[in-house]
């Protein structure tokens, strides 16, 4: 057997329900969700029993979501399932770093939600927008984002598949450049540009709350959605202020970990998102994810089984 990777959902995979049956059967995701309640009161309530529309909005689907992400990689670890390597996707990378001790317990979660407020209320500040480009390369669609002012590529996901943020008029005349170039454009349910320039003051205000903040080496290498190169010490708060306004280059961090020797990629959190991009992206490498009890034991059980 070769390697393992944990990687950890971002936002847009959240749903109603989410994690309870997680902390139903492990222990250790409950601890995830009970370091939460006691700093954000009602944070597993929420993500139990809210419904979508107050989990869409991001200073709450922040929390939440990280707590499912962290909840589900503590459960597989509790059952005897440990990674070589880890990486998120966008706010899955907070979860991933908790995941590998950068940040202690409470400290990362006390992160999160200054984030997804800072966050939010850059998206309120600059209105944007987000569209996927499907079926053109990524020159192509770079090419394209070079002819509008505010309109840039953000999440390099898969061969094939970029998506690209900026004011959301331009968005809308860059999406009918995409169809007439023969690609596909889909508007994406986001309440801002993210991993852009509009999220410039996110960044600004994320620099002050990590300043004071005592951050550890990672007990396991987590690959940077910034540079898709592990994280160091020295420059996990710099990374961690460029990651909001900077492309998340996640095809390239797949790559450069099935180079490593990774062949079992485990996504952690909501939903299948991740397995479907890493599945586009590697042939030959095998995909699971667990957001609940029944997807918990169907995981350890096919890890066990490759030996």
């Amino acid at each position: 057997m070769g390697k393992i990777a944990f990687v950890f959902a971002g936002q847009g995979a959240q749903y109603s329900g989410m994690g309870q049956s997680l902390c139903e059967v492990s222990p250790a995701a409950q601890a995830v969700f009970d370091t939460a309640d006691k700093l954000r009161p009602g944070t597993s309530q929420q993500c139990f029993t809210a419904p979508a529309e107050e989990l869409s909005i991001t200073e709450n689907t922040q929390p939440c979501l990280y707590c499912v992400d962290l909840a589900a990689a503590k459960a597989l670890e509790e059952a005897g399932v440990s990674p070589d390597y880890v990486a998120g996707f966008s706010l899955g990378e907070i979860a991933a770093l908790s995941f590998a001790g950068v940040f202690a317990p409470e400290q990362g979660f006390g992160f999160v939600c200054k984030r997804g407020k800072a966050m939010q209320a850059a998206g309120e500040a600059n209105p944007g927008a987000m569209a996927a480009v499907l079926k053109l390369s990524n020159q192509q669609v770079e090419e394209l984002c070079a002819g509008f002012e505010k309109v840039w590529p953000v999440n390099y996901n898969c061969p094939g598949q970029l998506v690209c943020a900026g004011e959301k008029s331009q968005i809308e005349e860059f999406c009918k450049k995409v169809e007439e170039a023969g690609g596909r454009a889909k508007l994406l349910a986001v309440s801002g540009g993210f991993h852009s320039p509009f999220m410039e003051s996110a960044s600004q205000t994320l620099k002050e709350v990590l300043e004071p903040l005592e951050l550890s080496e990672a007990k396991v290498p987590v690959y940077a959605n910034f540079n898709a190169q592990p994280y160091t010490q020295a420059a996990a708060k710099e990374l961690l202020v460029d990651q909001v306004k900077s492309p998340v280059r996640w095809q390239e961090t797949v790559e450069r970990l099935c180079g490593l020797g990774v062949d079992t990629f485990i996504e952690c959190g909501p939903g299948k998102t991740l397995c479907g991009l890493i599945r586009k992206t590697v042939k030959g490498v095998t995909v699971l994810n667990v957001q609940d009890g029944e997807t918990l034991k169907a995981a350890v059980e096919a890890v066990k089984a490759q030996g």
